[in-house]
């Protein structure tokens, strides 16, 4: 997606890099940072002392890659393959990435959802080494020497989260901390930004989950969530601690905040440090990028559309605003794009007058009464979205009655089942084009296989993954040293996003380009995955005489 960037790279003249370490023997191999396993080399195994540690082959990082490649095809449970590749993770930072980025389509569903989703619901069993930095309510006026205790001094990016709201699955208090080590794992592979530049963070400010609060293995504080005025206290003080420590032009950004939370901090924090919330703006990026692309079927411009949300949270409102600003740049009025947007939560239709109270981001996208509307899909018989976008984390709430009518309004209904993970996606794929006759456009948050039709099309879903945004937006933004971001560069990345899609692959059935075309910068990402080597810079001179000169 940073096609338009223009990053000058100095070229790489060896994929070998000369880097001096201080880290003699054992150390050396137990630091992930540094440790090449087997591929050190004999001479660096004398100079640096660990000569006989290791088993006398000298491999090459290809012989590693195949050998791990070869024992993820072994495995066919995605959790093993996460804990295996995080493993990997915990050994050699280099050969992790490595096997990542080479096989990032297969992959980046084991490290990123939906399988982080599962393995942050087994953290506390399936721990072995700690990632990031643990702040509690607990350390409140201490967070700077905590950050001080963080052995790394040139931080560029923070993903943080307080775990309330960890995908679809709920509170999950200090088990969350997986979210940001996926997402910043996603920043190297997808981006090349240096590991070492990166911090995950989670702050535990207590749970609301029983479950956790009665688990033996749960490993943050056994108590609920601490809603005062500490908690905005304690965030505050970790905001003003980062770009003390790190620079004003530190990224921050947030990550799985509960919905009110989300946006509190968003505009509270928005105009005073460089921070994002992927969930809120991400999503609302990569959402709208879908959109962008179906219109090259559907034949319609974005304000033509009229869009049904199922789900009124963070998600939904960042992906209605900006398919306002969209609405907006293409030459309608703030207060007409906004009628285009309707919302369908748990209370049923945002309307005017209804019981339930709406929360003041919703008051944009609250309408008149449009009639009788007690289902979502009454809600589709009555308004005649164009699009549908659901959001809701709530599972299999696009039925099949919905499906057919979309279909029948529609001659490309366009079916956005974005919820993570897949067991909380609104439908499946197969239904979506089963039901519609392989018309409609569909994307999911999560991957769904090709879908064969009865008329012998193999039609290949769209994934919105917000991994398509996230990492090139904090790489622009690490490169341009801006302090603040505000929401127009995503919608400059939903553009950006959208012209990439061939038309053979929008043919196809996508909505995204495919995955395994994500990196973008790979002439940073090459100097990420090759080791260094911890000799001594070695150089001849060649065509010098250490001879006297003989008239």
């Amino acid at each position: 997606m940073l096609s338009r960037l223009s990053v000058s790279v100095r070229p790489c003249v060896s994929v070998c890099r000369w880097v001096h370490t201080k880290e003699k023997g054992k150390p050396l191999m137990l630091n992930p940072r540094t440790n090449k396993g087997m591929a050190f080399t004999l001479k660096e195994r004398q100079i640096l002392g660990i000569h006989g540690l290791l088993p006398p082959k000298i491999e090459t990082q290809d012989t590693q890659a195949m050998r791990f490649q070869k024992n993820l095809k072994k495995m066919s449970d995605p959790l093993q393959k996460y804990i295996y590749l995080m493993g990997i993770q915990e050994r050699n930072e280099r050969l992790f990435y490595r096997v990542l980025m080479e096989d990032i389509e297969a992959l980046m569903p084991i490290v990123y959802t939906p399988t982080v989703g599962l393995a942050c619901t087994q953290y506390g069993h399936i721990f072995r080494r700690p990632k990031g930095l643990f702040i509690s309510i607990k350390d409140q006026g201490h967070v700077r020497s905590i950050l001080d205790n963080w052995p790394e001094t040139t931080v560029k990016a923070v993903v943080v989260t307080d775990g309330e709201r960890i995908l679809g699955l709920g509170d999950l208090g200090v088990y969350g901390m997986g979210i940001p080590v996926g997402k910043l794992c996603l920043y190297t592979a997808c981006a090349g930004i240096r590991p070492e530049s990166c911090l995950p963070v989670c702050i535990d400010v207590g749970t609301d989950n029983e479950k956790l609060l009665r688990d033996p293995f749960y490993m943050g504080l056994y108590q609920r969530r601490d809603r005062s005025q500490r908690y905005d206290d304690l965030i505050d003080e970790f905001m003003e601690a980062v770009v003390d420590k790190y620079g004003q032009d530190t990224l921050i950004q947030f990550e799985d905040f509960g919905n009110h939370n989300a946006f509190r901090f968003l505009k509270k924090y928005r105009e005073k440090y460089c921070t994002f919330n992927d969930d809120i703006q991400g999503t609302a990026s990569v959402a709208l990028a879908g959109l962008l692309a179906a219109q090259r079927v559907v034949g319609k411009p974005i304000t033509e559309h009229k869009v049904l949300f199922l789900g009124a949270g963070e998600a939904a409102l960042g992906i209605a605003n900006l398919i306002v600003m969209s609405m907006i740049e293409a030459g309608m009025s703030q207060a007409e794009a906004r009628k285009k947007i309707w919302m369908f939560d748990k209370y049923g239709l945002l309307v005017k007058g209804r019981a339930y109270e709406t929360d003041s981001n919703q008051e944009a996208f609250v309408h008149p009464d449009p009639g009788d509307v007690k289902s979502f899909l009454d809600a589709v018989n009555v308004i005649k979205p164009t699009a549908i976008i659901g959001v809701a984390g709530a599972g299999r709430l696009f039925s099949h009655d919905v499906i057919r009518a979309m279909g029948s309004l529609n001659e490309h209904p366009i079916i956005f089942a974005l919820s993570n993970p897949t067991a909380k996606a609104e439908c499946t794929a197969e239904d979506a084009y089963s039901l519609t006759q392989g018309r409609c456009l569909f994307a999911s948050g999560s991957p769904f296989a090709p879908v064969s039709l009865e008329d012998g099309r193999i039609l290949t879903p769209g994934q919105g993954n917000n991994a398509y945004i996230f990492p090139g937006v904090a790489l622009a933004v690490i490169l341009s040293g801006v302090r603040h971001i505000s929401d127009t560069v995503f919608l400059e990345a939903a553009k950006t996003l959208a012209d990439q899609l061939t038309d053979e692959e929008l043919s196809q059935g996508r909505l995204y380009p495919p995955l395994s075309n994500i990196r973008e910068v790979s002439l940073q990402m090459i100097r990420l995955t090759y080791y260094d080597s911890f000799l001594p810079e070695i150089y001849d001179w060649p065509g010098v005489s250490h001879s006297p000169v003989v008239d």
